[in-house]
């Protein structure tokens, strides 16, 4: 059952009329979850469900599925006809002038944009003005609670500890002769999770050697797995959470070589990437330490320019950093002004990334990830230790 009350409130906040919900086919997740409903229950005809700003949830459903929406509060119109279905929505809507749709002006967001042309065409026809609901849906989708942040840092916890056991078995097992590839690696910390209670559901961990990590979503598989060796430059990023319901993710990535004597080209680009992603984090502090917003545009700006000023910035080709939820990549705010321009507000509640990288394909890669929260008290927080040199093992 959703909570219409403070639905109403952050739309009342944000000086939208209402939030029109709906779905065909099992299009939008993001409905169900808001709403409470169960999303694998198959939907062969459409439904709306509006919840304004002031007043009355109102439902509209076929005479086909007629009780598609009978867990929700509100009246309820069904339609037999297109027509019928038009006038329904017209009636529902009523004198509102502003209607919140999961859509995302340019697709900007595209983790929103998810209602079709048409359907936003149809409620344009019909007289209102179709505004992003991206706001709404990282309030209801990406604010944590205290327990849901507590489950981030104690996976954060074991996260890290297994990081550092990995680095542990190269060394370990390089400095022993013993063959160990990348994806060698890999199982490791994929078995490590499981022992540890936790899960990273089929997103794998990322090890890569030399050039492998300049495809920044490097996989190592078998046909590709090669011996890792001394002098090799080494690129780990794992994520996982708890394997409960509500459990939010904890994803880190760390760079290291296997020696003592680290080329001096790949020391001066962790280097870059580690004040590019300081920088990042000492502005989003600056700003919420002076009481003003800002938005993951100007964070990826902030952290960006370190980057383009050291004459990497062709070389750092990704947004600086996602959204942070039950699911590894969120339905918040990302920091990012590469990709799309998200110009949603950090708020009190959120995780996210921030890993900056440089990637010089057929050379090496650098990656340098920390989680970032808010907490209600606008204290900025990191979770877990954050790399400030490159791990050297000695082998």
């Amino acid at each position: 059952m959703p909570d219409i009350t403070r639905i109403q409130d952050e739309l009342q906040a944000a000086g939208v009329d209402g939030w029109l919900f709906c779905d065909f086919h099992n299009r939008d997740r993001i409905a169900y979850h808001v709403l409470g409903m169960d999303y694998g229950k198959f939907t062969s005809r459409r439904w709306f469900y509006w919840i304004p700003a002031h007043g009355e949830p109102a439902r509209l459903c076929s005479k086909v599925e007629s009780t598609k929406l009978d867990s929700l509060p509100g009246s309820k119109t069904l339609y037999r006809s297109w027509r019928d279905l038009h006038a329904g929505l017209r009636a529902i809507l009523g004198g509102a002038r502003t209607v919140a749709m999961q859509y995302s002006p340019t697709c900007n967001i595209p983790y929103v944009s998810i209602v079709d042309g048409g359907t936003i065409e149809l409620i344009r026809s019909l007289g209102y003005e179709v505004v992003s609901s991206a706001g709404l849906v990282q309030t209801f989708q990406a604010v944590l609670d205290d327990a849901a942040y507590q489950t981030h840092l104690e996976a954060g916890r074991r996260v890290q500890r297994i990081k550092d056991e990995a680095f542990a078995l190269v060394g370990a097992e390089v400095g022993a002769g013993r063959p160990l590839t990348q994806y060698d690696v890999q199982q490791f910390i994929l078995r490590r999770f499981g022992e540890d209670g936790m899960t990273c559901q089929g997103e794998l961990p990322i090890v890569g050697t030399n050039e492998q990590p300049s495809d920044p979503h490097f996989e190592p598989t078998p046909a590709n797995a090669r011996p890792i060796r001394k002098g090799d430059t080494l690129l780990i990023d794992l994520w996982a959470k708890l394997d409960q319901p509500g459990a939010i993710f904890y994803d880190i990535t760390w760079c290291g070589f296997l020696g003592t004597n680290p080329p001096a080209k790949y020391v001066e680009i962790f280097n870059v990437v580690r004040d590019a992603r300081d920088t990042a984090l000492a502005f989003i502090r600056a700003r919420y330490a002076a009481g003003q917003k800002l938005y993951g545009w100007e964070v990826d700006d902030a952290c960006r320019d370190v980057v383009e000023k050291a004459g990497y910035g062709d070389a750092f080709v990704h947004r600086t950093g996602h959204s942070i939820g039950e699911n590894v990549h969120g339905n918040g705010v990302n920091i990012d002004n590469l990709e799309t321009k998200d110009e949603r507000e950090l708020v009190r509640g959120i995780c996210f990334s921030i890993e900056p990288g440089i990637y010089l394909p057929g050379e090496m890669a650098v990656r340098s990830e920390i989680n970032v929260f808010i907490t209600p008290d606008g204290v900025v927080d990191v979770a877990g230790a954050m790399q400030r040199d490159l791990v050297l093992i000695d082998v």
